[in-house]
This record gives C-alpha cells, sequence and structure tokens, in this order.
C-alpha cells in the first residue's frame, strides 16, 4: 500500500513518507525497486499486444514510450508538485522541449522570461521562431508586462522563478491568474526551488517541468528530467517526447529513485545552510552584493515568503574587482568545485560571465542581467562553517 502523495494541508510533512512509500507496488516484496532494463516486453496473446500499442505511456511496451522504472519516479515526482501525472526525460531540456513544443504550433505565440536558463532561452529564442512561433521575452518581476505581451495567438507562458543564475523571482499566482482567464496554459521550470521549497501547481501553474540532474538526484551522477501535470497535458506532452526520443534510461531512473529518498533530508540541510552562508557572505567586506530570495534585502523577500515554503541552495554573489576580482576568487575556492550544475551534495561555483561567454555575448549578458562579478554559489552538504571559511579566505586580499 502507497502513501498518499502531500496536499496542501499536509506538506510538507507528509512529503517524507511520500518519498520513501509513494511508488510501492501492490504485490512487490522487494524493499529496493528492481531495474527493468529490458528495451522491449513480451504480449501474452494478440489482444494484449493490441492493447499495449494503441495505450499511451504503456509501461511495458516499449521503452521509448514508457517502463516500469521510470514510470514509477515519474509517480512520485508528480505526487511532489501535487499532478495527477508525470513524464520522465533524459534530461531537463528534454523535458522542457517535449513541454513546449507540445503545446505551440506555427502561426501560435508564447510569452516568456527575459531572463531563463540558456537551453530556454536558445529553444523559445532560437528554435521556436524557426518553426514559425513567435515568442515575446518580458521582465519577470512586472506582472502586467506579461499582461501587456498577450496576444490573440498566444497559446503558452512560459516561467522560472527562482531564474537561473540572478535569482529574481516570478508571481506565480498573478502570471496564472491573468494566463487562466485568457485560456493560456502556463509553464514553470521549478528546478532551482525544488518541489519541498515550491510547488507551482498550487499557484494555477498547469504544466511543471525539472532538470531531475539537480536537487532531485542530488548527486551529480545522472542527468534526467520531469514534466508534471494533468493527466491529458502529459499525454499531449508524451505525443511529442517519443517523437523527439529524449528517453531516460531505466539505469538513471533507478538512480533517480534512489537519489529522491534522501531530497527532504538534503533539502532541509542546503536550506539552512544556505540561508547561513547567504547571511555572512553580505557581512564580507569583498562582497559587493549578494542575490538570494532569503534574504531580506532580496527586492523580492515578501513573494519569497508567500510562494516559497523554503529558499534553496543557491546563490549569486557579485564580488569587489569586477570580472577579474571574479576570477581571482574562483581561482582560490578549495571546497566549492568550479563545475556546473547544482543541487547536489557537493557544493560547486561558476564565474557566470565567464561560463556563458561563448553563447551570449556582451549586450544579451547585460540583458539577462549577468554582471561581470557575478558567482553562481550551490551551496551542498559540507559542514557550513567549512563553507564559510573557504569563501573568506577566497575573498580576502592576498598578502
Amino acid at each position: 500500500m502507497s502513501a498518499r502523495p502531500p496536499t496542501g494541508d499536509t506538506w510538507p510533512e507528509n512529503a517524507d513518507t511520500w518519498l520513501q512509500h509513494g511508488d510501492a507496488q501492490e504485490g512487490d516484496s522487494a524493499i529496493a525497486p528492481p531495474i527493468h532494463l529490458s528495451a522491449t516486453f513480451r504480449a501474452a496473446d494478440a489482444a494484449g499486444f493490441a492493447d499495449m500499442a494503441s495505450r499511451p505511456r504503456h509501461p511495458r511496451y516499449y521503452t521509448r514510450y514508457g517502463n516500469p522504472t521510470t514510470e514509477r519516479v515519474a509517480g512520485l515526482i508528480a505526487g511532489l508538485e501535487g499532478a495527477p501525472a508525470g513524464l520522465m526525460t533524459a534530461s531537463g531540456m528534454g523535458a522542457i522541449s517535449a513541454a513546449v513544443l507540445a503545446m505551440v504550433s506555427a502561426g501560435d505565440h508564447v510569452v516568456a522570461q527575459t531572463n531563463h536558463y540558456m537551453g530556454t532561452s536558445r529553444l523559445l529564442g532560437d528554435l521556436l521562431v524557426r518553426m514559425g512561433v513567435a515568442v515575446s521575452f518580458v521582465d519577470q518581476t512586472d506582472v502586467s508586462a506579461f499582461e501587456q505581451a498577450i496576444r490573440p495567438q498566444t497559446r503558452l507562458i512560459v516561467l522560472e522563478t527562482p531564474v537561473n543564475p540572478t535569482l529574481a523571482l516570478t508571481d506565480l499566482a498573478a502570471v496564472a491568474d491573468l494566463a487562466r482567464r485568457r485560456g493560456i496554459r502556463t509553464l514553470a521550470d521549478n528546478t532551482f526551488a525544488c518541489p519541498l521549497n515550491q510547488q507551482p501547481r498550487r499557484f494555477g501553474i498547469d504544466l511543471v517541468v525539472h532538470s531531475a540532474t539537480k536537487y532531485l538526484g542530488g548527486h551529480h551522477d545522472l542527468t534526467a528530467g520531469a514534466v508534471l501535470g494533468d493527466a491529458d497535458l502529459i499525454e499531449q506532452v508524451w505525443n511529442t517526447s517519443i517523437m523527439l526520443g529524449a528517453v531516460l534510461s531505466p539505469q538513471d531512473a533507478w538512480l533517480l529513485l534512489r537519489g529522491l529518498r534522501t531530497l527532504s533530508v538534503r533539502v532541509e540541510r542546503i536550506n539552512a545552510s544556505a540561508l547561513r552562508l547567504a547571511h555572512a557572505l553580505a557581512a564580507m567586506p569583498g562582497v559587493a552584493a549578494v542575490h538570494y530570495p532569503g534574504l531580506p534585502s532580496h527586492p523580492q523577500h515578501d513573494l519569497a515568503r508567500r510562494q516559497m515554503s523554503g529558499f534553496g541552495g543557491v546563490m549569486a554573489v557579485q564580488v569587489r574587482g569586477g570580472y577579474r576580482g571574479a576570477e581571482a576568487v574562483m581561482k582560490r575556492l578549495r571546497l566549492f568545485a568550479q563545475a556546473v550544475s547544482l543541487g547536489g551534495v557537493e557544493s560547486l561555483a561558476v564565474h557566470a560571465a565567464a561560463m556563458w561567454a561563448g553563447s551570449l555575448d556582451d549586450e544579451a549578458l547585460r540583458a539577462a542581467g549577468i554582471a561581470p562579478d557575478l558567482i553562481r554559489l550551490s551551496v551542498g552538504l559540507e559542514r557550513v562553517e567549512d563553507l564559510m571559511a573557504d569563501l573568506a579566505q577566497a575573498l580576502a586580499p592576498p598578502g
């Protein structure tokens, strides 16, 4: 018997139990779930084969269409997001690409934020445009900008909050309300927050996507994506995903399932450490600014408190000395590894302007709010005092 999915009244307490028992299979006595490494599955007879071939997301037909292991992990994540259904993909970009492409056609219009994860920005600003879909980009902190950008052809609004890498927020309830009144679908990337800190569907968002590579997996050892929503929308996304072929392997689905077992304890620790670290950094002389939704100095702190139950483990730090100053800090870091990604057990740091320089020119970097001196930190499970000491020595002037 599986646990009940968390609800608004039981969140986040029941999430702990759901993560351990929400994927339980009746009649299966195994404590650890099996890995179904088969690409295809045998039908009992012709009628059974016809049923397998015609039923959307059948878990035992062909692994590009579905798989018992990926079905288990999709259901577990869907429950965390308060969604009736979920779909797994091979990466976060696989998830958002399938979801966006399933919702729009040539001649349609999309409203999106000026700031998005780089891959999402390229999907929206390049691929969709080449496919004949118009896209308008607006300031995510201004709800009226979303409303003013809507056209009769608008079919989708794409959100990401907190956004990568500046940690700006989008008012989920306000944007969802204006979209619903006009019959427009909404999609939110919840990767930076994770479901334990924010559930966009509670604010009226239709589809939620994740790079499950990050907090959900939590160990920097897999790539995966998830799309969560009502069953009819997930079936629509599934029809697109099987054409795109971004299939999550059963092995990675199993690793993700294992990582999810510890999500609540990891996120609780990371939230607490990140908040302490953000306060400490704000007081360090080598720091010009700290962008973290949990700080009262964040311009959208009140919004963060309304729509987030925790503030996550990612922050953006602007250091003194400009681009060269940020480079020097990065060279002196010892515990924070210079590596992309976030949300894992190890703390990571990236010099944002250097990371995106190969994909965005100076004008695009400025438009995205990526200052030359900005370093993105992802806080892991190390002792927070050790992380503070590492940052203090890296920020201290040499000599």
